[in-house]
């Protein structure tokens, strides 16, 4: 539209992008019965195998008691299990349990396969470029990187 500004341009491109890349997690969420911070839970785990909880504790911004209470729940669904710290006993590593290439995960992944080919097909100037600048948005609106 003509009276669009620049922010509304931007923000209404990467509400898409979510809305798009949601509607993959939406539904391997609901295929599993689990939650959003579950599923974002499960993506980290996935993403950083062996984790410990106050990781994933600082990554969710929860509580010790509440980090406790979603592994137990991820699990007792059997999507993650806990394993013994063999350096230090008296602490657990939590690794993901599902194939995140089969269903109902494989949605979400063939999304973000096909993102990271476009964006591979794209100027990788105008990449870097968008790249530094949701950082530095990031940073004047929420104060820090993550």
């Amino acid at each position: 539209m003509a009276n669009d500004t620049p922010a509304l341009t931007l923000g209404v491109a990467l509400r898409r992008y979510l809305d798009a890349r949601n509607a993959a997690l939406v539904t391997a969420r609901a295929s599993l019965g689990i939650t959003d911070t579950d599923a974002r839970a499960l993506l980290f785990v996935v993403g950083n195998p062996g984790t410990r909880p106050t990781a994933l504790r600082e990554y969710l911004g929860i509580s010790s008691a509440g980090v406790t209470t979603l592994i137990d729940r991820l699990v007792s669904r059997s999507l993650v299990r806990r394993d013994i710290d063999p350096a230090d006993r008296r602490v657990n590593r939590i690794t993901a349990t599902v194939d995140m290439g089969e269903d109902p995960w494989s949605a979400l992944n063939r999304f973000d396969d096909d993102f990271e080919v476009a964006v591979g097909a794209a100027d990788q100037t105008l990449v870097g470029d968008s790249a530094a600048l949701l950082d530095a948005l990031t940073v004047a609106t929420v104060g820090t990187r993550h």
